[in-house]
């Protein structure tokens, strides 16, 4: 069954369509407040705070969402797959590999601690190793294979 989207998304549809799918697959459903709240997230390149994301999305559709509709679409949206919470930062952006159909190395967020730009790049699995083998030597376990990164953006450097 398609995915109907409004208007305002127009630009975005064959990405939401697949998006969709993807839930489907996973026996999941994208709503339309999910999908809205999606496409808050895939016109920034910035990341967003929760409530960043609820004003934003008022801004964008028109109509209010409750913080604890919007938490628990975020959550939804991390079991998904399709957005990363950045825990540096207390701060949500979408998966930069959310149209692909296969899978990715771990993520490394670079974040601006100036203008909150997010750069996802991946990192090399030798990498991610070496650091799980410290993690272990020191007598921890590795909760989560994301690197967060706080940095200085090439433009906010030339201000």
């Amino acid at each position: 069954m398609p995915h109907t989207h409004t208007n305002t998304h127009s630009l975005t549809d064959p990405l939401m369509d697949k998006v969709a799918n993807k839930c489907a697959e996973n026996g999941a459903r994208l709503t339309p407040k999910r999908s809205k709240l999606l496409a808050c997230l895939l016109k920034s390149n910035h990341a967003l705070s929760a409530y960043e994301i609820i004003d934003l999305f008022k801004q964008q559709n028109d109509e209010n969402i409750s913080a604890m509709s919007a938490y628990r679409i975020l959550e939804f949206l991390e079991e998904q797959q399709l957005v990363h919470k950045l825990q540096l930062a207390n701060k949500y952006i979408a998966c930069k590999h959310i149209a692909c159909d296969h899978s990715h190395e771990t993520s490394q967020f670079l974040i601006c601690i100036k203008c909150s730009k997010v750069r996802e790049v991946s990192i090399d699995k030798a990498v991610v190793e070496a650091i799980s083998h410290n993690v272990t030597d020191a007598g921890f376990t590795l909760a989560s294979r994301q690197l967060e990164v706080n940095c200085v953006c090439d433009k906010c450097t030339q201000l």
